[in-house]
């Protein structure tokens, strides 16, 4: 009978809800947010130090904690229960007011930057953005603007939710390992370290950004920007082209896109933390699958033709060529593609389309990763011939699946792995990002990530 009494605890533990720690622990989260509204809100531009620090560090300790009690008394394994039973996770109520909410936020992030209180006019910064003053200040020696809000905003929430994501699977040496690495070059090269370089007067770069994702490197104002600052900046020009045409392709070769898409990338960081408890809502259906290959691909030759019309108006002072013209196709794409799509949507989106709506349907990088990733060539040189395959799949061992329909549940790609281990064939889509997830998730250890 200790089975069936085992399921009844947990039943009535899921039935009663939060304990009194992590009702604690909530309540310290909701304060430290509710101190960066109010200041937010009353436009305050005094104090903002003690302001800061005290909501960052109520925000902090609180979501420890409750990260600390939810798993302490559990066993290292799967802990999805209740995950379609809970309005957030569901599309439920709560879900849909958290989309608008932050939908909204990146609408004023991007466009109505003053509403956070963005000084104007050599104005001092207020609200919002005053309230992180303080650290802009000691990182790098100036005001914050509202990207620098929004990467201290960005990094805090990989780290705590980071940390979520550790506990709950634990058990899997790769999420832990992958989930470090995504918390590092977040915190270390995607944040600090281009605001110590400004802090030094020298550009602005987070140095795993790569071309196409990072869409303004070819642009006019930024080569420029670049050779005016000497020789680091001739390093970073000479490093962003070696990091597009040599080191993706040879690491894609041998790890597919999960290097860069799982382990490095601050999109699919955020994607990984923060959207976890909405990866079970990505689309699975083949229409999904038809309409984001013309998507994905599509803006990767919106950006493509956009990069090579600046490049060309850049060496011959052209400004169009036939019916293109540079400088219009460079705004449509940043306020199309860079800001609405990636921002808005991408991250807005979350709780109703699930965590990788922007990964999957517009990211020009995962394009590029994902041809390399299926790339699969056969040429000759003089009478040999060679074979150029990517090395990176998910091998099945179909014999040992129970149909229980866990990999494709929380696959947050979409893709129908289930379909792929009843047939016994290895996954090689390239839209998988190798998370590792569906892996993570069965059972039965019927998938596994390979470096053939």
């Amino acid at each position: 009978m200790q089975p069936y009494k085992s399921i009844s605890v947990t039943a009535h533990q899921h039935s009663e809800g939060m304990n009194i720690m992590q009702k604690v622990a909530l309540s310290l989260v909701a304060l430290g947010f509710l101190a960066q509204l109010v200041y937010w809100l009353t436009f305050s531009s005094s104090q903002a130090g003690l302001w800061m620090w005290s909501s960052l560090a109520a925000i902090t300790i609180g979501s420890l904690l409750y990260t600390s009690d939810l798993y302490k008394d559990t066993l290292p394994g799967i802990k999805n229960n209740g995950v379609w039973m809970t309005s957030i996770s569901s599309r439920g109520m709560w879900a849909w007011m958290l989309g608008v909410f932050l939908t909204g936020f990146y609408v004023l992030l991007y466009w109505y930057p003053h509403l956070l209180g963005q000084g104007r006019d050599g104005l001092a910064n207020t609200g919002l953005v005053g309230l992180f003053d303080p650290l802009s200040m000691m990182l790098k020696g100036k005001p914050a603007s509202q990207w620098f809000v929004y990467g201290s905003l960005y990094t805090l929430a990989i780290l705590l939710l980071g940390i979520k994501f550790i506990y709950k699977y634990r058990h899997s040496k790769y999420q832990v390992y992958r989930t470090i690495s995504i918390m590092f070059f977040q915190t270390a090269i995607a944040f600090i370290l281009p605001e110590i370089l400004v802090g030094l007067n020298l550009p602005y770069n987070d140095f795993k950004n790569v071309w196409p994702l990072n869409y303004y490197f070819f642009f006019d104002w930024h080569i420029t920007e670049l050779i005016e600052s000497g020789l680091f900046g001739y390093f970073v020009l000479f490093w962003g082209v070696f990091l597009f045409l040599v080191v993706t392709p040879v690491m894609t070769y041998f790890y597919g896109k999960r290097w860069y898409c799982s382990w490095v990338c601050g999109c699919g960081g955020l994607a990984e933390t923060a959207g976890d408890p909405f990866r079970q809502l990505s689309d699975k259906s083949l229409k999904a699958w038809k309409i984001e290959r013309w998507m994905i691909h599509g803006v990767l030759v919106f950006v493509t033709i956009m990069t090579a019309m600046v490049l060309y108006t850049r060496f011959t002072g052209n400004g169009s060529f036939l019916f293109l013209d540079s400088y219009q196709l460079s705004s449509w794409y940043g306020f199309f593609i860079g800001s609405a799509f990636s921002g808005v949507v991408g991250v807005g989106f979350y709780p109703l389309m699930g965590s990788r709506v922007w990964c999957r349907f517009g990211c020009p990088m995962a394009a590029y990763l994902g041809l390399l990733q299926k790339v699969n060539l056969t040429f000759k040189i003089g009478k040999k011939e060679h074979k150029l395959e990517s090395k990176f799949r998910i091998t099945t061992n179909g014999g040992q699946c129970i149909s229980c329909g866990n990999c494709s549940t929380y696959c947050e790609m979409g893709i129908d792995v289930k379909s792929y281990a009843q047939r016994q064939e290895d996954i090689l889509r390239s839209s998988c990002v190798g998370c590792g997830i569906c892996s993570a998730v069965c059972p039965r250890g019927v998938l596994r990530l390979e470096n053939l």
